[in-house]
């Protein structure tokens, strides 16, 4: 068990050293010149000169990379070419907004997919499974911007014109020191974010738990006079928790993309905007901070779910 931990730590270093050198070789091939970005349209060549030396873009492109590295294993990615802010700052300042959301939206997703997927499996055939389905039909087939739109359509707009307020156009609250007023301000992006997911883990618990509940030790089970409740969520449940894991590493891993999305669409100021604006302005240093702490989320969920492999299945720990 030790080596398999230690194998999976060290796996996850290299690639995030191999993310490391990919994002900073990006960083030179792409169009245009950082130092002139920098110094501005009218500046001269030696001011653009001395502003490249002052980047440390003059010198050999190996040691510039040793020096980034260097930097970013004690937590400095950079200034920003924009507004000279350290770039961990920046990231630091939107990541509230972003954390929140993502962890709402697992909480969300999880919480609906799997009752619904296990409310289906119990009763194949029934009104209670076309109802399931129906809902993972519906949650499949909308991308997160359109879900986006219509909730803001629905439950705000109109709402709005009859002079109701029933949820806030969009914008982000601290969560202190007004929890209520946070949780307000974030349970339309979570639903949104966390909608296809959940029917995604819906269709999978139907699935997995459909399968589960045909084996032999679940007929032996019930055989012993078990109660149906403790066969599906004892016996059933178990079995199931880890391909749902799996799942959960891989979504997690692929949220920010989604998250990006629905920041949009709220108005909320978190990392996915913050990589929008850096491209648009093309601040590459930003860019590169918001790569690298995306890798590096990437990597940790991967970890997670790993280690969480060694709880749920016996075979890893042999």
């Amino acid at each position: 068990m030790i080596r398999f931990i230690a194998s999976r730590i060290g796996f996850a270093a290299l690639v995030l050293v191999l993310l490391s050198g990919f994002v900073f070789t990006l960083f030179f091939v792409a169009p245009g010149d950082p130092a002139r970005l920098v110094a501005g349209e009218r500046a001269t060549e030696a001011q653009v000169a001395q502003v490249r030396e002052n980047l440390g873009l003059d010198r050999p492109i190996i040691e510039q990379y040793v020096s980034f590295l260097g930097r970013s294993l004690s937590g400095d990615l950079g200034f920003s070419y924009r507004n000279q802010q350290p770039v961990i700052q920046l990231i630091q300042n939107r990541m509230p907004a972003t954390i929140s959301l993502c962890i709402g939206a697992v909480i969300m997703w999880l919480a609906m997919g799997i009752p619904i997927g296990i409310m289906s499996a119990r009763y194949p055939g029934s009104l209670r499974d076309r109802l399931g389905q129906g809902f993972i039909l519906i949650g499949i087939s909308f991308p997160s911007f359109v879900l986006g739109m219509a909730a803001l359509y629905f439950l705000y707009f109109l709402p709005r014109q009859a002079g109701i307020t029933l949820f806030p156009p969009g914008g982000y609250k601290p969560f202190l020191p007004n929890p209520s007023l946070w949780a307000w301000h974030m349970l339309l992006p979570w639903f949104t974010l966390a909608l296809t997911s959940a029917a995604i883990y819906a269709r999978l618990t139907r699935g997995q738990m459909l399968e589960v509940l045909g084996e032999d030790y679940i007929r032996t089970a019930r055989a012993k006079g078990l109660s149906e409740r403790k066969v599906i969520y004892k016996h059933g449940l178990r079995a199931i928790f880890t391909p749902l894991t799996t799942q959960l590493g891989a979504d997690i891993a692929a949220l920010l993309g989604g998250a990006l999305v629905t920041e949009q669409v709220f108005g909320l100021q978190g990392i996915g905007s913050l990589a929008v604006q850096s491209v648009q302005t093309q601040d590459r240093p930003v860019i590169i901070g918001v790569v690298m702490l995306a890798g590096f989320f990437i990597v940790i969920a991967n970890l997670v779910v790993d280690f969480l492999y060694l709880l749920l299945d016996p075979r890893v720990r042999a």
